[in-house]
């Protein structure tokens, strides 16, 4: 086992001290709309430049151990903040920073850390309650863009697409991001259910040229076994064949005598037939099958509410969505590979972050709804030493609005007070400069991607603040640099 190396107390906190400053100092120069890029180096091909917060954090290792903690745990901060809401990383970086910092300050001067964090952990309560109190619901396509536009950094078209796909699959509808061929973003809505499976044999074709089998008002035999033998298919092609309805087959395979008899009938022209292999595996693919024969949505839902897998949660929310809205792809375009990668990335984010605004509304953004909600601590009963804790959030609600000012290039504590005379949404836009109503502006963030910011960052500071030691591998010491030794070739 490799030699350890322990830094105790005070050392301890500074060198996370340290690697938090590092990161959060590089992430939060791209907050807000006139936020600075960052270029990352690639150890092959051009460098990429970003907006993105998570991007950059997620590119960045310490040399030193102790201090690449401290980094390591922001990062988790902004990654976990992006994974559940799909915006407010940087957001998250800044409060984590700002937290971490005021409270390392308190501890070094004998401040007892479990204390501050208690305090911590009840002023973020009471600011999440007045969050909640700021909420107003969205419904609006109009206000769904604007979202989508502020997480996708400033680009109105992402927005708008975003929008029209809500509106068309509707909330829980299916909505996927892919690569397209061209420079266009464009929208594409399917209609109804889809699965992934195709026709089982070509002869089924009804459009040669584009290679599709359309059945109007078909019927659907659902079979969850095999169909290989003709003797229990004849009876129902018969009947079916009579009514001059075409014929659907869904079962788990159709092969042998069935697919050719099905073939052959199709090619005579007496009955217009398709069968498709079933879709999923398993228990899943029987689901799935009742499914599309009961179109049970409320079962799902309720499915949904109960489960505690994620995994699970994610494929029943896919079931649900095929059965009730349909499926819609966004199609990103761009010139270059690395243009691409970066463009799907913010479309992702701003996705994630205006289910965010329509599951639990919305707050005036720029940093404001923090702001406004620092009133809930005046009144919040807390011990002597739990003060410090409350005193540390309500420094650190100010952070977000003052770095969105200081990267547009105004003076971070001029505007923050200008924003703290005014009432409601009046704050500070940065893409115009002006202060108005925030809310009629356009500038607002989903009350989920807020909340989560705040408590992941408070959650991981207040850890860093009770942290007393730290162990990490001693670094090994490089060997001498020697020829190493050889044998002469012989001929």
């Amino acid at each position: 086992m490799a030699a350890k190396e322990i830094l105790f107390d005070v050392r301890a906190r500074e060198a996370i001290l340290k690697g938090v400053n590092t990161l959060a100092d590089a992430v939060k120069v791209t907050l807000g709309p006139k936020g600075r890029n960052v270029v990352l180096e690639k150890s092959f091909g051009a460098p990429t430049i970003t907006k993105d917060g998570v991007t950059v954090a997620k590119e960045i290792e310490l040399e030193n151990r102790f201090e690449n903690m401290g980094a390591q745990m922001v990062k988790e901060v902004a990654s976990k903040t992006s994974d559940v809401a799909g915006d407010g990383t940087t957001t998250a970086t800044v409060l984590a920073q700002a937290i971490f910092r005021e409270g390392a300050k308190l501890v070094a001067a004998g401040n007892n850390p479990m204390e501050i964090k208690r305090g911590i952990d009840k002023a973020v309560e009471a600011v999440v309650a007045e969050l909640k109190k700021l909420t107003k619901p969205t419904k609006d396509p109009k206000e769904i863009a604007q979202v989508g536009t502020i997480s996708a950094n400033g680009d109105a078209t992402i927005g708008k697409i975003i929008s029209d796909a809500m509106e068309k699959v509707g909330k829980e509808g299916v909505i996927t991001v892919e690569e397209a061929k061209g420079l266009e973003t464009t929208l594409e809505v399917v209609e109804g259910m889809q699965f992934d499976r195709g026709y089982l044999s070509p002869y089924f074709v009804t459009d040669p040229e584009r290679m599709e089998v359309v059945l109007e008002d078909p019927y659907i035999l659902i079979h969850e076994k095999k169909i290989s033998s003709m003797k229990d298919l004849l009876p129902l092609l018969e009947q079916v064949a009579r009514s001059g309805k075409p014929l659907l087959i869904i079962a788990e395979e159709v092969e042998g005598e069935a697919l050719a008899t099905l073939v052959v009938n199709k090619l005579r022209g007496t009955l217009n037939a398709a069968a498709v292999k079933a879709p999923g595996f398993g228990d899943r693919r029987k689901a799935m099958l009742e499914d599309i024969a009961t179109l049970r949505v409320k079962q799902i839902r309720a499915q949904i509410e109960e489960t505690t897998s994620d995994y699970d949660r994610e494929k029943l929310q896919e079931r649900l969505a095929k059965l009730v809205g349909g499926v819609a792809v966004i199609h990103v375009g761009a010139a270059t590979e690395t243009e691409m990668k970066e463009k799907k990335a913010r479309v992702e984010d701003a996705l994630h972050a205006t289910r965010a605004a329509v599951e639990e509304g919305i707050v005036p953004g720029g940093g404001v709804a923090y702001l406004r909600a620092i009133k809930a601590l005046d009144s919040l009963k807390v011990d002597a030493g739990e003060k410090f804790g409350v005193e540390i959030i309500r420094k650190a609600l100010e952070e977000p609005i003052r770095w969105i000012a200081q990267n547009g290039g105004w003076e971070g504590s001029i505007v923050v007070n200008k924003v703290r005379e005014g009432q409601g949404a009046f704050g500070f836009n940065a893409a115009t400069g002006q202060y108005e109503d925030l809310l009629q502006a356009g500038v607002i963030d989903p009350t989920k991607v807020s909340r989560f910011a705040l408590q992941n960052s408070a959650s991981v500071a207040s850890l860093m603040l009770t942290t007393e030691a730290m162990v990490a591998e001693r670094p090994k010491e490089k060997e001498e640099s020697g020829a190493p030794g050889g044998h002469g070739m012989g001929m």
